[in-house]
């Protein structure tokens, strides 16, 4: 696991990482990382009812009220992780940068930034976060038929420090 201390360098597999909390200025960048990341993701995950535009034009608002952490790599954003009060609301890393411990170490973060329970969903064809999540010690907890906005079934998935493996 990843230690956490402000702003600090990851080495995880060939590749430095800085995690830090995002900006305002960093909207437009975790926007892109957002959309870039849902579009490859299909069809593991439905295909947003947003055009691109929407989303950009949300993304800050939102981004405003939650807590943004972003990913950076050689400057650039390839990672984003916005938390509420105990939810990991989005957890996005570009397909590029997948598999080399980015997700993992904003997990990390996140845990540390809410060290009683965690919770998120994750839609229920992508098979990939499952395994993700339930490696970090997330456990299903709740099954809809699609009380989201895509109408498709999703899983929530919950994180209590009596949880870790």
């Amino acid at each position: 696991m990843f230690g956490f201390c402000g702003r600090r360098i990851f080495s995880v597999v060939q590749v430095d990482v800085v995690l830090r909390r995002g900006t305002p200025a960093d909207f437009p960048a975790a926007a892109e990382v957002y959309l870039r990341t849902r579009h490859a993701s299909v069809p593991a995950i439905p295909p947003s009812v947003h055009d691109d535009d929407d989303v950009r034009s949300w993304f800050p608002g939102f981004a405003a009220e939650m807590e943004l952490w972003v990913g950076e790599v050689d400057g650039s954003i390839v990672a984003l992780m916005t938390l509420g009060e105990d939810f990991v609301e989005q957890l996005y890393v570009l397909p590029e940068h997948q598999g080399r411990g980015i997700g993992e170490a904003l997990l990390g973060v996140a845990k540390q930034q809410r060290p009683h329970r965690l919770q998120l969903w994750a839609f229920e064809s992508n098979v990939r976060a499952w395994h993700f999540y339930e490696r970090f010690g997330f456990v299903a907890v709740q099954r809809t038929e699609g009380d989201n906005e895509e109408g498709a079934p999703d899983v929530r998935y919950e994180w209590t420090p009596a949880d870790r493996q």
